[in-house]
């Protein structure tokens, strides 16, 4: 749930202890939107969270609504089972489902809350998953669909270290790098990403859009740094190409644990982004 920033082509079963401490660096974000989610489905029977990955989210779900069935839902076997040792740990109850999306989005069964956090992207027909999925809704369920926001700072502009503005140009090279992951995926259908016009016509209607921060201020302890750490590394794999030699060699500092200037040791990196959520529900 860590968002675009991850390729498809990735091993999900083996980067579960990533995963999950990248989610828990966005949990006050979770912790925002499901408790503004409460005030449009505040005590649901069965929950779903589609794409779950090592289930923090499904343990927070869990947790504000100890009535409900929650199901972690993902194609990974190894995140699910990260996924009820975190439950087990936390003392909520979870289920979890192994399904392979989008295919099994129809054998999932009805819910009053389905939650899908940054996964929909990686589906090449986003606009037929969303049907899928409306039709996991019970009358007067809602759907809470987590894409898109403001890009994640972790750096000042100036790092002391190359040419600066070094993020932004990282930014940039890395939305490409996204555009070729959806291009490249199976089925893969362009649509425009208005997000409520998208909800509306899978025959839902939607009734709320937020954003909503997460924000680490520096200095931050060690395992935001090391989400630091290891998302410009992601970063950096995809966008090397696209950087100039200058920019590569900065992030080859910045990585290095053993500089002063790199992640690992500098007193000034920080967690700093959005993630917007749109609500809709049956019609």
């Amino acid at each position: 749930m860590s968002g675009h920033k991850h390729h498809d082509h990735l091993d999900w079963d083996n980067r579960g202890e990533v995963l999950e401490r990248d989610a828990e660096v966005m949990s006050p974000l979770l912790e925002q939107a499901f408790q503004w989610l409460q005030g449009f489905q505040a005590t649901p029977e069965r929950v779903l969270d589609i794409g779950s990955g090592p289930g923090v989210a499904s343990s927070l779900l869990a947790g504000l609504h100890p009535g409900a069935e929650v199901v972690a839902v993902d194609g990974a076997p190894a995140l699910l089972e990260r996924a009820r040792a975190r439950a087990q740990r936390l003392g909520v109850p979870i289920g979890t489902r192994l399904a392979q999306l989008p295919e099994e989005i129809g054998d999932l069964g009805s819910a009053d809350v389905v939650w899908i956090g940054q996964v929909l992207h990686h589906l090449g027909d986003q606009e037929a998953a969303l049907a899928e999925l409306a039709g996991l809704l019970r009358p007067g369920g809602v759907l809470a669909l987590m894409e898109g926001g403001l890009p994640f700072r972790f750096l000042p502009r100036d790092i002391g270290i190359g040419e600066p503005g070094l993020q932004s140009r990282l930014d940039a090279a890395v939305d490409l790098s996204f555009n070729e992951m959806r291009a490249e995926l199976p089925d893969k259908v362009a649509v425009v990403e208005d997000w409520p016009a998208l909800l509306d016509r899978a025959g839902m209607k939607h009734i709320g859009t937020r954003t909503f921060l997460v924000d680490h201020p520096a200095p931050v302890d060690g395992d935001k740094r090391s989400y630091i750490r290891s998302t410009i590394e992601n970063w950096s794999k995809f966008a090397a190409q696209r950087l100039s030699d200058e920019d590569n060699a900065t992030l080859a500092r910045l990585l290095d644990p053993e500089d002063e200037a790199g992640v690992p040791r500098r007193p000034d990196v920080f967690v700093l982004g959005a993630r917007t959520i749109y609500l809709a529900t049956t019609r």
